[in-house]
C-alpha cells in the first residue's frame, strides 16, 4: 500500500528526544557531531523521516535502530527515509555514524550536516511521548579519535569513522547517560580543525558558527581530550582552555584526560596543577592502548575504543560520582 501521509512533526515536537549538541533553526534541528542522536516510539506500520539534504555535497552516516532489530546503516543523499515495522508500538533510535570532517560543517551553508526537519506520520499512525532521558549528563570535547574517525578501517571518509564505536560514546552508554559527544577531526586547544571548524578555545560552547549551545541544565561531568594534535603548546593555553569550561559550568566536574600517546602529557598536568580546581582532575591516559589496538598507529580500532573506554569508566567511577548501569 502506498504511504498515506498523516500528521507532520516538527523537530521540536517534545514527543521527539534529541541528544547531543543540536542547535535549532526555523523547522529544523541541525548536528555537525558524530554520536548525536534522535529517538522517538510510535504506534502503527509507517513513518517518514525528512532530511534537508540541499546544497549537501557529502552525504551523512546514520545508524537507524527499530526496536530491538540491529542498526542499518543510511546514507543520507535524499530527503525522506521511510521506515515499516507490523501493526504495534516501536521505538527509533537514529544515531549519527559520521559527518565528514572533511569538508565544511562549521559554517552555514554546510557540506556535510545532519539537517533532521521532523516526521511524517502514516494516517494510521500515532506519535507517543517517550519521556525525557535520564541518568547523569556527560560532555565530551575531543578531536578525530572522540569521533570516532578510522575506528572501522583506514579508509579516510565516512565510510572508516563511526562516532557509536568511540569511546565517548560507549563510556557515555555505559553510565547510561544523556551525552554531548563533540569530536571535531584535526582540532586541538588552538589548533582548528578539518571542515572549517576553529580551534578548541574558539569552538567550545557553539554548535557550529552562529548557534550557541544552549544547555538546559548543567552537566554533571565534562571530559576534555585535546592536545595530541596542538604542534606545540603552552601550560597557560590548555589552562585557558579550561577556564572556559568552567566559566560556562561553576560547579561541574571537569576531567582533563591526556592524549593516549602519551603527547603534551606534562604540560596538560602543570596546567591542572596551576588551576588549582578542587573539581578539576587530570587523568593520565598514556598506556591505555598501544599503536597494535590503532589503524593507523594513532586511530583505536573498535578494540582499541573498547579498552580505552574501560579504563574511563574505571577512573571516572573512582574521581566522579558517576557508576555503572546495571
Amino acid at each position: 500500500m502506498p504511504f498515506e501521509p498523516g500528521e507532520v512533526v516538527a523537530p521540536s515536537d517534545p514527543r521527539i528526544v534529541l541528544e547531543g549538541q543540536w542547535g535549532h533553526q526555523p523547522g529544523v534541528a541541525i548536528t555537525v557531531n558524530s554520536g548525536s542522536r534522535i529517538s522517538f516510539s510510535y504506534a502503527g506500520e509507517r513513518v517518514q523521516l525528512l532530511f534537508d539534504t540541499d546544497g549537501l555535497t557529502v552525504a551523512p552516516h546514520l545508524w537507524i535502530t527499530v526496536d530491538d532489530g540491529e542498526p542499518a546503516l543510511h546514507v543520507i543523499e535524499e530527503p525522506v527515509v521511510e521506515l515499516e515495522a507490523p501493526d504495534g508500538r516501536h521505538q527509533v533510535e537514529v544515531v549519527v555514524k559520521d559527518v565528514n570532517e572533511h569538508v565544511n560543517r562549521w559554517n552555514p551553508p554546510f557540506e556535510c550536516a545532519v539537517v533532521f526537519a521532523g516526521l511524517v506520520l502514516d494516517v494510521k499512525t500515532r506519535l507517543r511521548l517517550s519521556g525525557r532521558p535520564g541518568g547523569p549528563r556527560l560532555e565530551f570535547y575531543g578531536d578525530s579519535i572522540t569521533q570516532g574517525v578510522l575506528s572501522l578501517s583506514e579508509h579516510p571518509e565516512s565510510e572508516g569513522a563511526d562516532g557509536t564505536a568511540s569511546y565517548a560514546y560507549l563510556t557515555a552508554r555505559a553510565f547510561g547517560a544523556t551525552s554531548y559527544q563533540v569530536g571535531f577531526g584535526s582540532q586541538g586547544i588552538s589548533k582548528p580543525g578539518n571542515g572549517e571548524v576553529p580551534a578548541g578555545v574558539d569552538s567550545f560552547g557553539w554548535n557550529f558558527a552562529g548557534s550557541p549551545a544552549e544547555r538546559v541544565e548543567p552537566s554533571d561531568v565534562v571530559v576534555i581530550n585535546l592536545g595530541v594534535n596542538d604542534p606545540t603548546l603552552e601550560t597557560e593555553e590548555y589552562a585557558g582552555y579550561v577556564r572556559r569550561v568552567r566559566t560556562a559550568y561553576p560547579s561541574t566536574r571537569i576531567v582533563a584526560l591526556t592524549p593516549f600517546n602519551g603527547k603534551h602529557a606534562d604540560t596538560i598536568q602543570a596546567a591542572v596543577k596551576s588551576l588549582d580546581d578542587a573539581n578539576l582532575v587530570c587523568i593520565d591516559s598514556t598506556g591505555w592502548i598501544t599503536e597494535d589496538d590503532c589503524t593507523d598507529l594513532v586511530h583505536p580500532t573498535v578494540a582499541g575504543h573498547a579498552k580505552i573506554a574501560d579504563h574511563l569508566i574505571a577512573e571516572l567511577e573512582e574521581h566522579t560520582s558517576l557508576r555503572r548501569r546495571g
